[in-house]
C-alpha cells in the first residue's frame, strides 16, 4: 500500500476545522463568501481523508484481531476474508486524495474563450465549424454555462468560417482546455452526388479569459488601428469608423472586431481576446516545452496537432492523443456524451502528473 504525505493531510484537516469555526463567529459578507466557497471545495477531499483513515483504523483492527491466537478461529477467518476488499478500498481513496492534492491550474476555474475556425475542406469544414460550436454550446448548457458569441463570420453554405464566444461559468477552463486541436470529420455532404466520403477540418481554441491583472501589456507594445467595418450594416457600415484592429508589436498577434456598433465595446473585446491570447501562446510554449521532456500529448499545446476525428459513416469518435473510440458519434456531436471524452482526457492528465511527480520523488 503506497503512502499519502500525512502531515499534509493533518494541516488540511486542521485548516478545515478552522474555517468551520471561523463560519460559527462574526465574519464580515465578503469573508463570508469566501470561507464558505473554500469549505465547498475542501468538504470533498477532507471527507475522502476521514473515509481513508477510518478504513486504515479498521485494517489495523482486523491484523490485530487476526494476530490475537486468542481470537475465534471463524472470526479470523471471516476477518482475513474482509481484508483484501478493504486494501482496494483503502488504495481507491489513497488515489482520490493524490488526484485531489495535484496542483491546480490556476486557470482551471475561469471563464473560456473559444474560437472555432474552418479549416481545409471549404463549405464542408464551415458546416463542420458549426456543428463544433452547437456540440460546444450543448455541452455548456447542460453544464449549467452561459455561452455569448463575440464574433462571428458565416459561411456562404452556413455553419462558421470563424465563431469566437465566451463560455460563462465556473470551471469551465478545466472542462473544454484539452479540447483544443485539429478537429477533422468524414462524411458524404449533401452536395455530394456519387455518395463519396469527404475529409475536412477545423481548429479548436480553448483560452482562459484573462484578467488585466492576470497579464500586463504594455500600452506602447500596442498598434491601435480603426476603420469602417466591412459587410452588411446599412448605413452605419459606410459611416462610423467602429471597427478596431489591435496589434500586439512583441507577438505579432492581431486582433480584429467590428461586431459592435460601438467602437468602445469592440475596444474592449479585442482586448479581452488578446489578453488571452497572448497568455495562451505563452503556455503553449511552457507545455510544449514540459511534454517534450515527459512525451505527454494531452494538453502539449500544439494548436495544429490532429487531436480527433468524427467519422460518421461509421458513426464513431476517435480522439487519437488517448486511442480512445466511442462508436456514439450522434451523442459527442449532441454535446450529450461529450463529457466521456473530457472526462478521459482528464483522467489521462492526471495520471501524467502523478506519474511526473513518482519520477521527481
Amino acid at each position: 500500500m503506497s503512502l499519502l504525505p500525512e502531515t499534509k493531510l493533518d494541516v488540511l484537516l486542521a485548516h478545515h476545522a478552522s474555517l468551520e469555526a471561523q463560519l460559527m463567529g462574526q465574519v464580515s459578507a465578503e469573508n463570508y463568501v469566501k470561507m464558505t466557497r473554500e469549505l465547498s471545495e475542501l468538504n470533498p477531499l477532507i471527507d475522502a481523508v476521514k473515509t481513508y483513515r477510518g478504513a486504515l483504523a479498521e485494517i489495523k483492527d482486523i491484523d490485530a484481531m487476526i494476530a490475537d491466537t486468542s481470537t475465534d478461529a471463524e472470526m479470523r477467518e471471516m476477518a482475513q476474508a474482509e481484508r483484501p476488499a478493504l486494501e482496494e478500498r483503502i488504495e481507491a481513496l489513497a488515489q482520490e486524495i493524490r488526484v485531489a492534492l495535484l496542483p491546480k491550474d490556476a486557470m482551471d476555474e475561469r471563464n473560456v474563450v473559444l474560437e472555432i475556425r474552418a479549416g481545409t475542406g471549404g463549405d464542408e469544414a464551415s458546416l463542420f465549424a458549426g456543428d463544433l460550436y452547437r456540440m460546444y454550446e450543448r455541452f455548456a448548457a447542460l453544464a449549467g454555462w452561459k455561452v455569448e458569441v463575440i464574433s462571428a463570420s458565416e459561411g456562404t453554405m452556413g455553419g462558421y468560417k470563424e465563431i469566437i464566444a465566451e463560455v460563462k461559468g465556473r470551471g469551465a477552463f478545466a472542462k473544454l482546455k484539452f479540447e483544443s486541436g485539429v478537429h477533422r470529420v468524414q462524411r458524404v455532404p449533401d452536395t455530394e452526388t456519387q455518395g463519396r466520403i469527404h475529409t475536412s477540418a477545423a481548429t479548436v481554441a480553448v483560452m482562459p479569459e484573462v484578467e488585466e491583472v492576470d497579464i500586463d501589456i504594455k500600452q506602447d507594445d500596442l498598434r491601435i488601428d480603426t476603420m469602417r467595418a466591412q459587410g452588411a450594416g446599412g448605413q452605419h457600415v459606410n459611416k462610423t469608423e467602429s471597427a478596431i484592429r489591435i496589434t500586439h508589436i512583441p507577438t505579432g498577434i492581431v486582433v480584429m472586431m467590428q461586431d459592435s456598433r460601438s467602437q468602445h465595446k469592440n475596444r474592449a473585446s479585442a482586448m479581452n481576446i488578446l489578453r488571452s491570447r497572448i497568455y495562451d501562446a505563452e503556455q503553449q510554449r511552457i507545455d510544449s516545452a514540459r511534454s517534450a521532456e515527459r512525451k505527454e500529448k494531452v494538453g502539449s499545446g500544439d494548436r495544429s496537432e490532429r487531436i480527433r476525428t468524427y467519422n460518421f459513416p461509421q458513426g464513431r469518435v476517435t480522439d487519437h492523443r488517448i486511442n480512445l473510440t466511442l462508436y456514439k458519434l450522434p451523442q459527442v456531436i449532441a454535446g450529450e456524451a461529450l463529457g466521456e471524452l473530457v472526462d478521459a482526457l482528464t483522467t489521462e492528465h492526471q495520471a501524467a502528473q502523478l506519474a511526473a511527480q513518482g519520477d521527481a520523488a
